[in-house]
Formats: structure tokens, C-alpha cells, sequence
């Protein structure tokens, strides 16, 4: 019901995610500021995280490559989307995560604990 249109400029550009809009409602591992900053993901291929997200409720794989993948998550109860994208950075050996609601202004901290839910289950997998 409220999916919105899919962002044009996700993807990884110059080894960077796209960065957070003003809003409150997104999540980066390489936002500088406090309100969007989160850390980066262990280091593990994409096919662990590939693994992870396929686990999920409501969630949709859109884009895989090599070193990037990209999910749709659906909220339960509206439809809304949020955009969810895993960069592996095999320079600085991080897993980089972007999490953002497409539509509205707040997200009540969905796609922070989201991420951190995401941290959590790796942690199994990398074990």
C-alpha cells in the first residue's frame, strides 16, 4: 500500500553507499553524525548476509554482486519499504550497511534495530 518508488541512487558509488537524508528514518555505517551512524557489520561474504536477510520476514532480495547486495524489507502492517543495502569492503575488512524508510519521517528506530537484529544473527553464522 505504501511502497513509494525505489530510490535511484542506491548502489555503491567511489566505495561509498549513498548517504542518509535529514531525516531520522535511516541508518549508515559511514554517516559521520550521531543521529545516522551505525557501526559497520563483521566481515563475512555476502552470501552469509545473503543467508541472514533470506531469513527474514517480508524481505525481498533485489541485487546481489560480488562485494554488494540489496533487500527490500516490507513493514507488516501498511506495506511500507524500506531499502536495505550491505557493501563488503574487503579494504578495511567491514561489511558496510544502509537501512533507510523510503516513505515518511520517522521509523520509531526500525531500521537501527533492524541492523542490530542483522549483527546479532551473523555473529551465529560467523561462528
Amino acid at each position: 500500500m505504501f511502497a513509494g518508488k525505489r530510490p535511484s541512487n542506491l548502489g555503491v558509488k567511489a566505495g561509498k553507499l549513498a548517504p542518509c537524508p535529514d531525516t531520522p528514518n535511516c541508518v549508515s555505517s559511514q554517516s559521520d553524525d550521531s543521529e545516522h551512524a551505525v557501526d559497520p557489520l563483521p566481515y563475512v561474504s555476502i552470501a552469509d548476509i545473503k543467508k541472514v536477510v533470506e531469513n527474514m520476514e517480508r524481505t525481498t532480495i533485489i541485487e546481489e554482486t560480488e562485494n554488494y547486495l540489496y533487500a527490500e524489507f516490507k513493514s507488516r502492517l501498511m506495506g511500507f519499504v524500506d531499502d536495505v543495502e550491505f557493501h563488503k569492503d574487503d579494504v578495511n575488512q567491514v561489511l558496510h550497511v544502509r537501512s533507510a524508510s523510503r516513505l515518511g519521517k520517522s521509523d520509531l528506530g526500525v531500521n537501527r534495530k533492524r541492523v542490530e537484529l542483522i549483527r546479532e544473527q551473523l555473529k551465529a553464522v560467523a561462528s
